[in-house]
């Protein structure tokens, strides 16, 4: 393999030489990750900068965003200094509550690992290294649109107004969780808030966001957006492709983002992108698409307000790729020591996310040092003090938990027969 440095833009673009040479051997391609267990990770910084990419008009044409699919929008410059014409000019407030949702997030997720490791939950998800991704495009929407998350997404409920506590009581599966234990942990899902579960074949969301977008333009209630994410790897499955087509040619006002990290459980990027980038595939189905770096807030906020404005304007779906680095584990059954180098998170050229907005806000003198030590401290103690609540409603161990005849409630709308039957019988034992 070779040790030559690499652009982020040629980890995904490694593709095999067309057309064959007369006379070669017929083989199968088959896509490598840049660097391996052993291997020493040796990124460059992102040739793209701030002002580099124009920005369009919302109604532009797609043809117009063919730069943006192949490019990186930016606005936090390498010094931290926000540039260009995507810079969204957020006021102070918006950057210290964006900041404080990101570190809240991180918080919550290095709790919950540390309580799956005791056995006191049964699974987790984190996403460290991609709060970006969540915060600032729920930020960007509207508290009434309608969003169709991935597991990666936690901040998502937290800025909707769901409590640290209701989260982890679902991730224990007590009688305070929503789903009333019938979902998987991180599977979260909240009607009042208009976040809606993902299932864990994941993918489905995809194409269920779409057709809610569609029914919103069927009842002529366009001025809603519906928003949704999935990972690279899932962007190999039918669903991805089924939500760009209906979305192509019923152009529906969707978002539609893939959280490009670069990893999937243990399969790199490359073996799912099929192309340049994950973004340039919009261009096959008539539609926008943009690569955005996905660990610079200010930039992923400003493509996601530009992509619900387009769609609420009548001017149909955007796919939004973002650029960015799981720095955990996939979940807490993987260990990424077994296909991936241990210091390749902390060389990814993106950066923190929460590192480099809380640099810029210092650059900017809205924000100090010292402000950021108190609020990881705040949002620690936050964390700490929702879990012994939660398990004081009920532990994983201990329970309560739902009666098991409760298993057959919500399932049909008008329960058959047989399963009455059954829960007669369950009631009465």
């Amino acid at each position: 393999m070779s040790k030559r440095p690499l652009h982020v833009d040629h980890i995904q673009h490694a593709q095999p030489k067309w057309p064959c040479p007369a006379g070669a051997e017929l083989r199968l391609w088959v896509p490598d990750a840049p660097f391996r267990p052993g291997d020493e990770p040796r990124y460059s910084t992102f040739r793209q900068q701030p002002g580099d990419l124009v920005r369009p008009d919302p109604l532009a044409k797609p043809a117009e965003c063919d730069a943006h699919a192949l490019g990186l929008v930016r606005v936090l410059n390498d010094d931290g200094d926000a540039r260009g014409p995507w810079d969204p000019k957020l006021s102070a407030s918006t950057l210290r509550d964006g900041l404080r949702w990101m570190v809240l997030t991180r918080h919550f997720d290095t709790r919950l690992i540390t309580m799956q490791r005791q056995g006191r939950l049964s699974f987790y998800v984190e996403s460290r290294g991609e709060e970006a991704v969540g915060t600032a495009a729920g930020m960007a929407l509207r508290t009434d649109d309608l969003l169709f998350p991935s597991y990666r997404q936690p901040t998502l409920f937290l800025i909707r107004g769901m409590s640290v506590v209701d989260m982890i009581c679902h991730c224990i599966g007590n009688r305070r969780d929503v789903s009333k234990g019938r979902q998987m942990p991180v599977h979260y899902s909240w009607k009042k808030g208009r976040l809606v579960s993902i299932s864990s074949p994941v993918g489905t969301q995809f194409s269920q966001a779409v057709g809610a977008a569609m029914a919103y333009a069927q009842r002529g209630e366009a001025d809603h957006v519906v928003a949704t994410w999935i990972g690279d790897g899932t962007t190999a499955q039918g669903d991805f492709h089924y939500g760009l087509n209906f979305a192509s040619v019923f152009r529906p006002p969707v978002v539609l983002h893939v959280v490009n990290n670069q990893w999937a459980i243990s399969t790199h990027c490359s073996l799912a992108t099929g192309g340049r980038t994950f973004a340039s595939r919009a261009e096959a189905f008539g539609l926008p698409g943009i690569r955005v770096d996905g660990n610079d807030f200010l930039a992923v906020y400003a493509v996601t307000a530009w992509a619900a404005e387009r769609a609420r304007r009548g001017g149909g779906p955007t796919l939004i790729e973002l650029l960015t680095y799981r720095a955990g584990a996939h979940s807490s059954s993987d260990d990424p020591s077994q296909y991936r180098p241990n210091d390749e998170a902390r060389l990814w050229p993106g950066g923190d996310p929460i590192d480099r907005l809380a640099g810029h806000m210092i650059r900017k003198g809205v924000w100090t040092v010292s402000e950021q030590r108190q609020l990881q401290e705040s949002a620690r103690q936050q964390v700490v003090t929702a879990y012994k609540e939660a398990e004081r409603i009920g532990s994983l161990a201990e329970g309560p938990f739902e009666p098991p005849q409760s298993l057959m409630d919500d399932v049909y709308r008008q329960q058959p027969w047989h399963l009455a039957e059954q829960q007669n019988q369950m009631r009465s034992a």
